[in-house]
């Protein structure tokens, strides 16, 4: 039973701070919610008995990623920005005709989802789910390249901010 609430109150509050990352005026308050939001994930990866995934969340995620994105955020200074109107309006239009169109199109595919399909065995011996070794066998033998293609592709990230942020000045 306490499981169940704690779960519904990650969840929430999980989904308020993720609609805020969206509706934020400004930039920096969006990344607040986000931090909000991958703790609340966290939370719920604690719940599920993944210690070392909630771990990884918070310190790479909540922490180090998002750090970086505040950083990014005060070298372009938006505080200092004037207010710049929106030229073209049409855009939230086509925004609304678009979302609309890819809600219809995964409309089948969530309907056809069924719960009790999924697989609720684990594959890994018993206590051993959310343990480091069990983890860190599968990333580097499973998903080696995706990992480093991941890591390269955050090292480019970095130098073109770096690169436009000292183009702009």
């Amino acid at each position: 039973m306490m499981e169940t609430l704690l779960f519904y109150l990650f969840g929430g509050l999980a989904l308020v701070a993720a609609i805020n990352v969206v509706l934020a005026r400004r930039v920096f308050y969006a990344a607040l919610s986000l931090i909000v939001c991958l703790t609340a994930l966290a939370g719920i990866y604690m719940l599920l008995d993944a210690p070392f995934i909630a771990a990884v969340q918070i310190i790479v995620y909540a922490g180090a990623i998002m750090v970086l994105f505040l950083f990014v955020i005060m070298l372009l200074d938006p505080f200092s920005a004037t207010r710049h109107f929106d030229k073209r309006p049409y855009l939230a239009v086509l925004a609304i005709v678009l979302g609309t169109a890819a809600l219809l199109l995964f409309y089948p595919l969530l309907k056809s989802y069924d719960p009790a399909r999924a697989p609720r065995e684990l594959l890994a011996p018993e206590g051993a789910a959310g343990t480091v070794t069990n983890f860190a066998g599968t990333l580097f033998r499973d998903y080696l390249l995706p990992f480093e293609v991941t890591s390269v592709l955050i090292l480019i990230a970095i130098i073109g901010v770096v690169v436009l942020a000292k183009w702009r000045t």
